[in-house]
């Protein structure tokens, strides 16, 4: 059953200090990542407050249709909305901004481990994590699969955030990927960079199990790392 409202969380908010007309042009800019796969330096991307709605009443399928052709994947988000004429409708989200330290990132540690279909559906969501390990498994019972069907979910998925938060990266962790144990591990990297084209100063990362301690009810790491140049308030670090 689809439990329709949850994408009504988020609004897209562009600046409310902004013209009818320029808040106008700047969508119109905008909506052309999701209807050309174009990220238009008019949109001006780097000044949007994340999430971002970026297209409303779509089915799942031209979600994923889309991902695929643009080639964008792990920065878009769908939530079911609506059912109309018996057809699920909802909204796509942006969590997340194309970036060379995203991108770099994902990289490193995508060599370190055997990516394999990531895309997975659950309910009335359909999310894709930037790195996933998913040896050969048998399959699940339908519905319970990754795919909405009867796919094995992966052992381990690696999210890595830049522009989107720790917060909302830890919430899809906690409510997406470990509910119901559908994933055993989940690895969340935070960058921190003076602006997205620069090089990362800090990271963070933080490690979750589903054998973690109240794991469901309270996201508690097994492990957690900081390392960088630079400290929490901007000081350079000596070692």
């Amino acid at each position: 059953m689809f439990n329709f409202g949850k994408s009504s969380k988020f609004r897209t908010t562009i600046c409310d200090s902004l013209s009818t007309d320029t808040i106008d042009m700047l969508k119109k800019y905008r909506d052309l990542w999701w209807c050309q796969g174009n990220l238009h330096p008019k949109a001006e991307w780097e000044k949007a407050k994340l999430p971002y709605v970026l297209a409303e009443n779509v089915t799942i399928d031209k979600y994923e249709e889309r991902t695929d052709r643009f080639n964008v994947h792990g920065l878009w988000e769908w939530n079911a909305k609506l059912e109309k004429n018996g057809i699920i409708l909802g909204d796509v989200t942006v969590y997340e901004l194309p970036s060379p330290a995203h991108e770099v990132c994902i990289g490193a540690i995508t060599k370190l481990m055997i990516k394999q279909s990531a895309r997975t559906r659950a309910n009335d969501f359909c999310k894709e994590p930037d790195s996933s390990f998913r040896p050969k498994k048998s399959s699940v019972d339908l519905p319970n699969g990754s795919d909405g069907l009867t796919a094995a979910w992966p052992n381990i998925v690696i999210e890595v955030a830049l522009s989107d938060s720790v917060r909302n990266t830890k919430d899809k962790a906690r409510n997406y990927w470990l509910h119901g144990n559908r994933v055993h591990d989940v690895i969340i990297v935070k960058l921190y960079c003076e602006d997205k084209n620069s090089v990362p100063r800090r990271m963070k990362a933080w490690h979750y199990c589903v054998s973690g301690t109240s794991v469901q009810q309270k996201l508690k790491p097994k492990n957690k790392f900081e390392f960088g140049t630079h400290d929490a308030n901007g000081g350079l670090l000596n070692y």
